[in-house]
This record gives structure tokens, C-alpha cells and sequence, in this order.
């Protein structure tokens, strides 16, 4: 159990936390369970995390939220998976499949060096209207109809193409924030002819701040009260 002196040092606390979030849930678990395991007075995040996907999820401790703005501005990368010859009515491998007119036969790997140039630069993306959420608690997917969504603008700074094993073709991307990854996805399906959905997402990087460096949940769970702090990024070195 926390003695008073531990609990005195987590108020003052104003530190950037960087925490691997795995697959399967939802980022709001994230931050409700380290605010409640480690008797924190306020906790934020620099970006959600879909549920769906993996990786690194910034919080933010205590007054480290009055930089929120610096963080949720940042650029972003991600690593992941595409699935050709599928499209779901939410992008990503948790929605219904579509039974549109699409090709699995006109799949071309590698696709024509023109069109990955085209995913780069300024894009203009329309979120779909339907999301794969998980709410706390439960152990399932669900649909969600977000409504229409206006087309937004982002800037895609590298988007690359692994090798392909099957009908799935890994993929890596940076972007700056706001990128919505399983509709870049999709539009890239489209481009090729053959249709497309996100398989598996992860973020690797916000701004300066690195997954490898993030602390996994499941080991944030087993840490004692008085050892969070040395999990942590001052906000002084933090913002550097």
C-alpha cells in the first residue's frame, strides 16, 4: 500500500507518460486505470488510440495537460497491415464485408510506383461513417454509425509498401495528425482495383516520442505505486 509520502509526490508529479496500449482496448481504459491504480489527480492523452489498434499512447500528468495542444499537434507514424480484396463497411477488419464491385484478380504487387505517389503530399480523406468500437467491459466489437463525415485534409510524408505475403501487404506511414489510417487504407484499395481493409494497426511514433521507449500496460499493472514516477518523462525534458 501507498504511504502518504509516495501519494504526496504523485500530486506534484508533472511528467509525460509513454505507454504501449496493446490491441483489443480501448484507449479511455488506458488513462481511467493509471489515474485510479496510481491515485493521480488529473491524467489527459496527446491522441486517441483506436481499440482496434496497438502502440503508443502519450499521457499526460498532472499539469503536463496544459501542453496538450503541442502534442496533439504532433506528426504521427504507424506500421500495419492491409488485407486486398476486402472491403468492410468500417475499413478495418472488425466491420461487415461490402459486396461491392471490386477485383481480387486485378491485384498488382508491386502496384505502379504513380499511384503510391499519389497517397503522398496533401490527401484529402472521408472518414467512413461506420467504426469498430469496444466499449469498457466487454469482450466484443461493436459497429457504430458516426453519421456522414466531411472530407479532410492531411499531409502523408511517407507512405511505403513491404513484401506482401498472401493477400496481406504490410505498409508503414507518416502523416501529420488527424490521419485517419483504415481510410487511407481503403482509398488505396480502391486505387488498385482490388479493394482493401485495415488487417492490423500500430503506432510507433508521436512527434518525438517513440514506442520503443513506451512502457507496456500489462507491465503497468504490476508496478508498485512508488515506482510509476520513474516510469515517466519530466515535462521539462519532455518538451525539449
Amino acid at each position: 500500500m501507498a504511504n502518504l509520502t509516495q501519494l504526496k509526490m504523485l500530486e506534484g508529479l508533472n511528467a509525460v507518460l509513454l505507454v504501449d496500449k496493446p490491441a483489443g482496448l480501448a484507449f479511455s481504459t488506458v488513462v481511467k486505470t493509471v489515474k485510479r491504480k496510481f491515485n493521480l489527480v488529473k491524467v489527459g492523452h496527446g491522441g486517441s488510440l483506436d481499440a482496434a489498434a496497438s502502440g503508443l499512447l502519450v499521457l499526460l500528468i498532472n499539469d503536463a495537460n496544459k501542453h496538450v495542444g503541442d502534442i496533439m499537434g504532433a506528426d504521427r507514424s504507424y506500421s500495419g497491415a492491409m488485407r486486398l480484396g476486402v472491403k468492410t463497411n468500417t475499413g478495418d477488419a472488425h466491420g461487415e464485408k461490402i459486396a461491392a464491385a471490386f477485383q481480387p484478380s486485378a491485384i498488382r504487387i508491386p502496384p505502379p510506383a504513380s499511384l503510391l505517389e499519389e497517397f503522398k503530399g496533401d490527401v484529402f480523406q472521408t472518414e467512413p461513417r461506420f467504426c469498430a468500437v469496444r466499449r469498457e467491459g466487454s469482450a466484443d466489437y461493436e459497429i457504430a454509425d458516426t453519421g456522414e463525415h466531411k472530407p479532410i485534409l492531411v499531409h502523408v510524408w511517407d507512405f511505403k509498401l513491404g513484401e506482401p505475403s498472401g493477400d496481406l501487404l504490410p505498409f508503414e506511414v507518416s502523416a501529420t495528425k488527424g490521419l485517419i489510417v483504415r481510410a487511407l487504407v481503403g482509398d488505396f484499395g480502391d486505387a488498385m482495383g482490388c479493394g482493401a481493409c485495415l488487417e492490423t494497426c500500430r503506432r510507433t511514433r508521436v512527434g518525438s516520442f517513440s514506442v520503443d521507449s513506451a512502457v507496456k500496460f500489462a507491465d503497468l499493472l504490476e508496478l508498485g505505486i512508488g515506482d510509476f514516477a520513474s516510469c515517466t518523462i519530466p515535462l521539462a525534458k519532455a518538451l525539449r
